[in-house]
Parts: structure tokens; C-alpha cells; sequence
């Protein structure tokens, strides 16, 4: 009939625990030192696997990176400068984004802009028109 005792309690007493001589299973010396100690020698065959050194996959050459502004950007500019007509372009914005509120009445000139941006330049009074992207 087998043992019914665990492990554990098998070892009740046995000094070492079933891992040979003493220090054996004290601190790094069987594992060839701490951590990534040997990285570059002794222990380089496990480290070195594929793709664990270097940059992967490919940079995408036709990612666009737009320059972006939000409303509340926008309502601070005019109020700040008091303008009525913004030429969004010609400061190097790309997209118009619908982020904030906006009060003042402002004809906008911008490549491009998102639907919350247009809604809410309509609801205060104010107009969006296409301009050329730079």
C-alpha cells in the first residue's frame, strides 16, 4: 500500500530536503550566478534565441503623421489674438479635432477636420472651409 504522507512532511526532519548536500540549494552556485550573470559566456547558448537581439518587423514609409488641433486649442487662440477667420493650414495644422468647446462664431480654413469639430463650429455660428493640405 503507498504512503499516504505528502512530500513535505516525508522531509520532516531530513536537514537538506531531498537536495543532496548541504548548500546545494543555497544562493547561485549551481545556476552559474545571479540573474543574467554569464550572459556573454557560459550561459550565451540559452540567451541567444531567435529574435531576442535587434529591432523586428519594417518601418511602414506611407504611415502620415498629421498635425493635429483640438477645439478648445482653437477657442483659446481667438482668444487670445481676437481673430474671426483662422487659416489653420498656413500654421501647419492638418486635421481639426472636435476635444473642447467652442462659443465664438469663427470661419476656419483647414485640409481636413473630424465630424464633432464641424457640428460643433456650426452650432456656434461658425463655418469650416476646405483648404489645400500643405
Amino acid at each position: 500500500m503507498p504512503t499516504r504522507l505528502r512530500k513535505v512532511r516525508k522531509l520532516r526532519g531530513s536537514r537538506t530536503h531531498g537536495w543532496g548536500q548541504i548548500g546545494q540549494h543555497r544562493k547561485s552556485g549551481a545556476k552559474g550566478g545571479h540573474g543574467m550573470a554569464g550572459g556573454h559566456k557560459h550561459k550565451w547558448t540559452k540567451l541567444v534565441k531567435t529574435d531576442y537581439f535587434g529591432e523586428k518587423g519594417f518601418y511602414n514609409i506611407n504611415t502620415r503623421h498629421l498635425n493635429t488641433m483640438n477645439l478648445d486649442q482653437l477657442s483659446e487662440y481667438i482668444y487670445r489674438t481676437g481673430e474671426k477667420e483662422v487659416d489653420l493650414s498656413r500654421m501647419g495644422v492638418d486635421k481639426l479635432l472636435g476635444k473642447g468647446r467652442i462659443d465664438q462664431p469663427v470661419k476656419v480654413s483647414v485640409a481636413s477636420w473630424s465630424r464633432h469639430a464641424e457640428e460643433k463650429i456650426r452650432a456656434a455660428g461658425g463655418e469650416i472651409l476646405k483648404a489645400e493640405p500643405t
